[in-house]
């Protein structure tokens, strides 16, 4: 029952993080660079401490009770994150969605998987759960290259935006740093141990880690906004009537932390190796989360007959690499 909670958990997180940017479609007013500020601020500071200082009793003692490595690794790894989520944003925006999103999470995925694993645990890497998740996730990356063909075909046109060579450097870099946000959480469970000792829940102990990993990744992620905002001139466009946008701006915010705390309490259920197995699922479940809003949103609506059939064979093998996975799980 453990190992199902934790899997399914580590999947609705998954759910949250593939539709946190869906409702960007309802923000016609604003520009992207509004859009993200407000993301930025709700959902990587404000929401991520309320809910930290709400369910960790006594999180200053937590912070001050960790050692400095363990928390300076987190922030590191928080920054890093921001920094690729900003690279990410500017590879898709270069190369195209379909080239750009196939390159980075086909980085994004092994990466935060095995990095972990090799460092944390490299004694599980040759057991029955090791090559569960090794051959899982080798189906993640084919279900990701089909629908990142399938949205090729879509799109029309397989040339990228701007020059391939500096595309390409930017989705690399994209694809190193964005997996660092799972390694705050792999490697900050000493402020999850510090929670639990303060008597926070084994659901909520993640909330320790999650404000200063986002806290440091809310840096690039608002500056590059503030930025644009300052070269645009689109400051001024807070001026106006806008309290819809602001409420589904916000609501990205809610979505992101939320596929977070979903997230930690999933990977804290499916034991030591849970940032491990659970990783590959809530980038499986993120990408198959955003194909199907793509559906119905009507993105799709007149696409070639063979994009739309590589998109559900894409669909299809990652159901089969959650299986796999989640069946290794077990051992």
């Amino acid at each position: 029952m453990e190992l199902l909670y934790g899997v399914a958990a580590v999947l609705v997180g998954g759910v949250f993080n593939g539709s946190f940017v869906a409702p960007l479609k309802k923000l016609t007013r604003w520009e992207w660079e509004n859009s993200w500020l407000v993301y930025s601020v709700t959902g990587l500071i404000v929401i991520p401490w309320l809910a930290a200082w709400w369910t960790v009793p006594r999180l200053l003692d937590v912070f001050a009770a960790t050692s400095p490595e363990v928390v300076g690794r987190v922030l590191w790894f928080g920054l890093g994150w921001g920094i690729g989520s900003v690279l990410f944003g500017l590879g898709v925006a270069r190369m195209g969605l379909a080239i750009g999103y196939g390159l980075i999470l086909g980085l994004i995925a092994p990466i935060g998987t095995f990095y972990p694993l090799a460092i944390l645990h490299p004694d599980q890497i040759w057991t029955r759960r090791g090559f569960s998740l090794m051959i899982g996730t080798l189906i993640v990356l084919g279900g990701i290259f089909l629908c990142a063909k399938a949205a090729r075909l879509r799109e029309g046109s397989s040339l990228p935006r701007g020059g391939f060579l500096t595309g390409l450097i930017i989705c690399f870099f994209a694809g190193i740093f964005s997996p660092m946000l799972n390694f705050s959480f792999a490697f900050g469970g000493e402020l999850q141990e510090r929670a639990l000792a303060n008597g926070a829940t084994l659901n909520a102990a993640s909330n320790a880690i999650w404000p200063l990993c986002l806290t440091a990744g809310f840096l690039p992620n608002a500056g590059y906004a503030a930025y644009l905002l300052t070269r645009r001139g689109t400051w001024k466009v807070f001026r106006g009537p806008a309290r819809r946008e602001w409420a589904w701006a916000s609501s990205m915010g809610l979505l992101c932390f939320g596929s977070f705390v979903v997230y930690g309490a999933g990977a804290n259920a499916l034991g030591e190796l849970g940032p491990v197995v659970g990783w590959p699922l809530f980038m499986s479940m993120s990408l198959i989360t955003s194909n199907v809003l793509g559906w119905i949103s009507g993105e799709w609506r007149g696409a070639p007959s063979q994009a739309v059939r590589l998109s559900v064979y894409g669909i299809l093998l990652l159901i089969v690499a959650i299986t796999v996975i989640s069946l290794g799980g077990q051992s």
